[in-house]
Parts: structure tokens; C-alpha cells; sequence
């Protein structure tokens, strides 16, 4: 039986807005699948479209009219006879090419991406099962394919982690964010072994986003900071007095022994069943105090993913440090005659190499870029995984647990280092933004206060005396200074 013919037993005397707002997502299941699909048209177009378009000059301006006389009028059409050029004509179709690439950098890019972190942490994974285009399309793809079991190696569950890290630094590499070749051949890549993988396997189930998909980690130690959740009575669930179809639930959980948003998609389908599951508001960090530790794989993603790599990919871009070492290096192989790590890259899609931008990496470059990302992530996940190592040593304690604590600086970092890209586009637009400091200032303060305030609850619950307890906050607090330093340097020393 579809998802859309299970029978939902409804009390809305006894559920709260929350609770009809989950059956309203169970019960309008075509309008949702509706939409999803109008937003895989939305997303084609952002990411495949503007890379077989040229790219925009320099000079070219989203919502400004002035594109410069090469590309915003045409001279044989716009000119005087003198020759001078008429700058009150109508754009050419070269100009509104150029805005179009701008116009799905900007939204992608400078709105998209920043606002989806942000939503995970404050609404759990509604942006996985009810806006995702990747997600919509592996389910399709499974519903019609072949349905085959799911391997062991691909229920690996290091798989997010590594597909974080690789993506991450492979778009630093190919300049991701600037240029729209390398965004459809990183996020088209994902999407086509999205549909992929839903083709060959599971039976109509989410198995990439479930297993394979490069922020599902990301966005599952995220939602543990939501502060609403599908919450299940298994009280309730068991005196429910009829026989009911098991819930159609996409990234394949057992609904019945649900503990948490972690995994959940948040998509409603569940909403009502057996008169057990509603959706329901928590303490934001609620998830985080009493939940259930992460797994391995999940804290190293946090430690030296989302606050080593993600932070070192923000850095390189802004830090004098970077280029100092990166000169040194180039001063060292020069004396030693070693030439060939000054060559151009060969190919844009091994480095970047956009030689019409006179934008073109060489081997250096892309070996300090490394260097400088996975530097970070030594450094900055490194200490993290022994202060918290070392913490929960002191009171007998799960250092995946106490890890969670860095959850916050993590989820508000990502947001704050994409909203560069926001402010960017803002500012080449003629944009004021003179309101930033202070509210990148004020967001980075409350990413160390959640951070530190969950790190006191997870030590206060632990078994040990009071002066390990203060020792283990205080040793916790470290790497959260280290963090927080390293985002000052790019928002107000850098």
C-alpha cells in the first residue's frame, strides 16, 4: 500500500499546531512530491544551465544596468556616428546571459547553501524529505528501478565522512563557488549517483541520502539542535487496538523505536500512525543531552570535518598566512630548480584553469591549498578530539558524546563561512553592509555560548566529583577558544 493510503487515526482535539502541522505534511503527500519536483526544475537550471553559458565579465553586474560597453549594448546597432557608444539601449542577450550566471551564483550560492544549514539546525531535516531535489530524484529512481538489496560496503558508515572531505577539498581545488562548470560537475556528479544508486537499490527508499550523500552527516549532527522533533508513544503505540501498514519511511527507520532527528527526514510521513507519532516542540541541544552518543565516524565528521576542513576551505581564501607560505614555497623551489610544480594546471577539472579570467592554478597552488585545509583540520580537529579525549577520561565519560557539545560553533561556522559568498555578491552590487561585524560578532558569540552551555551539561551528568567535572569544562573549553580565535581571524583580522 502507498504511503498516501495508510490509515491515520487523527484526534486534533488532543494535537497542538505542531502535531497538525505534521499530519498536514502526511495527509498532502502529491502537493509535497509536487513541489519537490518543481524544485528539481529550479535546481536544474541554477547548476546546469549557467555552465554552457560564458562567464560574466568582470564589470558585470546582477542589478546594476551598467554591464560595460562590451556586453551590455550592441555596437552596430548602439553607436553614434562618431563611434561612441549609447549606454541607455536595451541589454543584448549576451548581458542577460551574464546576469542569468550571476543571478544562480548568487541564489545558489550566496542564499541556498547558508539557509539550508541554518534550517536543519532550527526545523531538523525538513529541507531532506520535503525540499531536496538529490533526495526526490534517488527516490524516484527507486521506486522504478530494480530494487536490489543493499550492499555491505555501501552501509559502511564512514561514507559521509569521507564524501564531505573529498567533495569539500575537490571544490577548493576546481573553484567551486566561482565558477559554474565546477559546481555541475561536483553537485551534477552527486546528483546523477544519487539517481544512480536509487536505480539498483532499495525498493522505493532513500538509500543514498540514507548512506551515501556527502552533508547527510553534516545534517545529521545538525538536527540534533533542533528545537522540534517527530516524537513517538510507545505506550501508545502498542495499545493501539487495529492492525496497521508499516510506515513508508525513506531513509529506512524503525518509526517504532525513533529516538531522535539525527536520521529523520522530517518529511511527515509518519505523522498520526497508530495515533503514537506527532510532531512536537524540545529544548534546542535536547537531542545533544540525552540522546543517544554519536558514532565514531559521525564525531570525527564534527572534529575534523565541519570544524577543520569546512574552517581551513574558508581560510585559505582570505589569510595572509596562505600567501606568506605559499611564496616561501615558491622562493624554496626556484633556489632548488625545481620547476615543474610552477606549471599551470592542465585541465580546469584537475585545478582550476580558467585562462580567460586570468584565473589559472598551478601545481603549487593546489598543493597549498591542501596543505593549508588539511593543516587546519590536524590542528583544529586534533585538538578537539584530545581535549575531549582527555575530558572524558577524567569523569568516565563517551568522548563521542562530550563532542556533541561543538555542535553549534559547527552548524553556525558553516553558516557564517558561506554567508561570504552572500556578502560578496552583496557587495559587488554596491551593497552597504556596514551591520555585518556586529552581527557576524554577535553569531560567532552565540555559537561559543551554545557550545559552552551544552559542554557544561554533558559534563554535569557524568559520574564524576566535582573537580574533574570543573577540570573536564575547563579542558573543553579549549578547543572551543581555538575555533572561535580562528573565525575571528577571518571575519576581523584577515
Amino acid at each position: 500500500m502507498s504511503a498516501q493510503a495508510i490509515p491515520l487515526s487523527f484526534h486534533p482535539r488532543r494535537r497542538g499546531r505542531l502535531a497538525r502541522l505534521g499530519d498536514w505534511l502526511a495527509a498532502h503527500r502529491r502537493a509535497i512530491i509536487a513541489v519537490q519536483w518543481a524544485i528539481v526544475a529550479f535546481y536544474a537550471m541554477l547548476v546546469v544551465l549557467p555552465a554552457f553559458l560564458p562567464h560574466p565579465n568582470p564589470e558585470a553586474r546582477l542589478f546594476s544596468s551598467d554591464f560595460g560597453a562590451a556586453s551590455f549594448v550592441d555596437p552596430e546597432f548602439c553607436t553614434t556616428p562618431g563611434g561612441m557608444v549609447l549606454q541607455d539601449k536595451a541589454p543584448t542577450v549576451a548581458a542577460w546571459h551574464e546576469r542569468l550566471v550571476l543571478l544562480a551564483q548568487y541564489l545558489f550560492w550566496g542564499v541556498w547553501w547558508p539557509f539550508v544549514i541554518l534550517s536543519i539546525m532550527f526545523m531538523g531535516r525538513v529541507w531532506c524529505g520535503v525540499l531536496c531535489p538529490e533526495g526526490a530524484l534517488a527516490e524516484f529512481a527507486s521506486r522504478h528501478g530494480r530494487g536490489g538489496a543493499i550492499p555491505r560496503w555501501l552501509r559502511w558508515g564512514g561514507w559521509p565522512f569521507v564524501a564531505f572531505v573529498l567533495t569539500t577539498v575537490y571544490g577548493q581545488l576546481i573553484s567551486v563557488y566561482e565558477y559554474p562548470q565546477a559546481a555541475l560537475l561536483i553537485l551534477g556528479g552527486s546528483t546523477v549517483a544519487a539517481v544512480g544508486v536509487g536505480y539498483f537499490y532499495g525498493k522505493g527508499k532513500r538509500v543514498w541520502c540514507r548512506y551515501l550523500c556527502p552533508v547527510s552527516g553534516v545534517f545529521a549532527l545538525l538536527a540534533r539542535l533542533a528545537p522540534v522533533h517527530f516524537k513517538v508513544d510507545r505506550e501508545a503505540w502498542n495499545a493501539h487496538p487495529q492492525r496497521t501498514h508499516a510506515v513508508d519511511c525513506a531513509p529506512l527507520l524503525n518509526v517504532k523505536k525513533l529516538g531522535g532527528m539525527a536520521q529523520c527526514h522530517a518529511c511527515g510521513r509518519c505523522s498520526g500512525h497508530r495515533d503514537a507519532v506527532e510532531l512536537a516542540a524540545r529544548a534546542p541541544g535536547a537531542e545533544i543531552l540525552t540522546g543517544e552518543p554519536p558514532r565514531t565516524y559521525e564525531a570525527l565528521l564534527l572534529m575534523f570535518g565541519m570544524l577543520g576542513v569546512a574552517i581551513g576551505a574558508f581560510q585559505w581564501t582570505v589569510s595572509p598566512w596562505f600567501v606568506q607560505m605559499k611564496q616561501a614555497a615558491a622562493e624554496w623551489l626556484i633556489d632548488h630548480n625545481v620547476q615543474w610544480l610552477l606549471g599551470d594546471s592542465p585541465a580546469w577539472w584537475l585545478l582550476t584553469r580558467y585562462p580567460g579570467e586570468n584565473d589559472v592554478f598551478t601545481w603549487l597552488d593546489g598543493a597549498a591549498i591542501l596543505a593549508w585545509i588539511f593543516g587546519a583540520a590536524l590542528v583544529l580537529g586534533g585538538t578537539a578530539l584530545l581535549a575531549n579525549a582527555l575530558a572524558a577520561r577524567l569523569i568516565g565519560a563517551d568522548w563521542r558524546r562530550l563532542a556533541l557539545g561543538l555542535t553549534p560553533l559547527a552548524g553556525i561556522g558553516l553558516f557564517l563561512g558561506l554567508s561570504m559568498m552572500t556578502a560578496t555578491h552583496l557587495r559587488a552590487e554596491g551593497a552597504t553592509l556596514t551591520w555585518l561585524p556586529g552581527l557576524r560578532a554577535a553569531l560567532l558569540s552565540l555559537a561559543v555560548a551554545w557550545s559552552a552551555w551544552l559542554g557544561f551539561g554533558l559534563v554535569k551528568v557524568s559520574r564524576g566529583g566535582t573537580p574533574r567535572k570543573v577540570a573536564a569544562f575547563a579542558i573543553s573549553l579549549v578547543p572551543i577558544a581555538l575555533i572561535a580565535a580562528s573565525w575571528w581571524l577571518v571575519f576581523f583580522v584577515w
